[in-house]
């Protein structure tokens, strides 16, 4: 068969200033945390999601720049196809695997999206969320497919609407200050306030037209106007659509939005990897033991990829987190009694499971009585 490779990224942050760890340098953080170095940790994974390669980069390392060197060293099957997310497909990277005979599944860049439902076919989801699909050939001889989800839609509208609402009442902030004494700037002023306004909300302020009315004597603003007219092709005239790029054209629609959310998966690990793996941050000042707290996560990860491989295979497919959930209502418990004799007892056990613990345990083939009971007497 076709082998899949899923590749991504991400790094972790140092607390302090990690002068002695030759890879902890200043870089984009994913968590905002720009301020303190950071390492990279980059994953190749097989299309089951379990690890065949992993390396760590300098902290400045781009995106872009680590595909070849991991892909380098996999000796991947010629035509294998490689998945990977927009940070990482670049041109150049696309033309690069191209030319070494991959073939790839890539979220597009393509700023302009055309979605009609009436051409598009529907898959189910695992969750049983209909999928809506639509084909496209580009000149390249790429297939676009443009994929439309519901949850994808309703988040996308609440960002937009957040935005626009933001926008608005900021618009609406600085046109009332022009009525104020002091706030009838000059139009160069209150023009570098529209600028600023405009870059902070960029993503709402390209489907508005802004206005500003002059006074003819003093050239000073006295009024600000605007008109919300959304951009044909944008994000916003077709909420919750996400545009695929491959160069798989024989597979079908469906089969193509399977393998890239095989992605998704890779992208929910990297957020447990992160938060409940600890991989983040970094408090080691030796490199070798700061290779050793990513090499831990990574095994952490193995370890909970294989166990929701399991669950998978009995219709289980919960995410980490919801997992982590079910299985934190058993708890030990210790009961402390008095005897009349002056003597204390301590009753330690597991509470019974509730009937999704329960579910998990007989699959897993776990204890349901993990630890048994223990009984002290003092």
């Amino acid at each position: 068969g076709q082998t899949i490779t899923l590749y991504d990224l991400t790094n972790t942050y140092f607390e302090g200033g990690a002068a002695a760890v030759d890879k902890a340098k200043r870089g984009r953080s994913k968590e905002r945390r720009s301020d303190c170095p950071l390492v990279t940790l980059a994953m190749a994974l097989d299309a089951s999601g379990f690890v065949r390669r992993v390396q760590f980069f300098a902290g400045n390392a781009s995106e872009p720049s680590t595909l070849k060197d991991m892909l380098t060293g996999l000796d991947a099957a010629p035509r294998a196809t490689v998945v990977m997310d927009a940070g990482i497909s670049t041109e150049a990277n696309l033309q690069w695997l191209r030319d070494q005979g991959y073939h790839y599944v890539v979220v597009s860049k393509l700023r302009r999206r055309q979605f009609d439902p009436a051409q598009a076919t529907e898959v189910q989801s695992a969750g049983g969320v209909t999928i809506k699909l639509q084909r496209v050939l580009d000149a390249q001889g790429h297939v676009l497919l443009y994929c439309h989800s519901p949850a994808r839609e309703q988040k996308d509208r609440a960002i937009d609407e957040a935005k626009a609402s933001g926008l608005e009442a900021a618009l609406a902030r600085l046109h009332a200050s022009l009525s104020k004494p002091k706030g009838r700037q000059d139009a160069a002023t209150i023009m570098q306030r529209l600028g600023r306004l405009k870059q902070r909300f960029a993503r709402a302020a390209q489907h508005y037209a802004i206005s500003v009315t002059t006074d003819p004597e003093d050239q000073r603003i006295t009024a600000i106007t605007w008109d919300k007219r959304t951009k044909p092709g944008s994000a916003a005239a077709h909420p919750g659509v996400y545009c695929l790029r491959t160069t798989l054209v024989e597979q079908d629609n469906a089969a193509l939005w399977r393998t890239y959310t095989m992605l998704t998966e890779l992208e929910s690990v990297f957020r447990s990897l992160k938060t409940d793996l600890g991989l983040r941050p970094v408090f080691h000042r030796i490199d070798r033991r700061v290779e050793g707290h990513l090499f831990i996560s990574v095994l952490a990860y193995h370890f909970v990829h294989m166990l929701r491989s399991q669950l998978k295979a009995q219709g289980v497919s919960d995410s980490w987190n919801t997992l982590r959930q079910t299985l934190s209502t058993q708890r030990r418990v210790t009961v402390t009694m008095q005897r009349r004799d002056g003597r204390t007892v301590h009753v330690r056990k597991a509470t019974r499971p509730q009937p999704g613990h329960q579910t998990l345990s007989t699959i897993l083939k776990l204890d349901p009585n993990p630890g048994r009971t223990h009984r002290v007497l003092v």
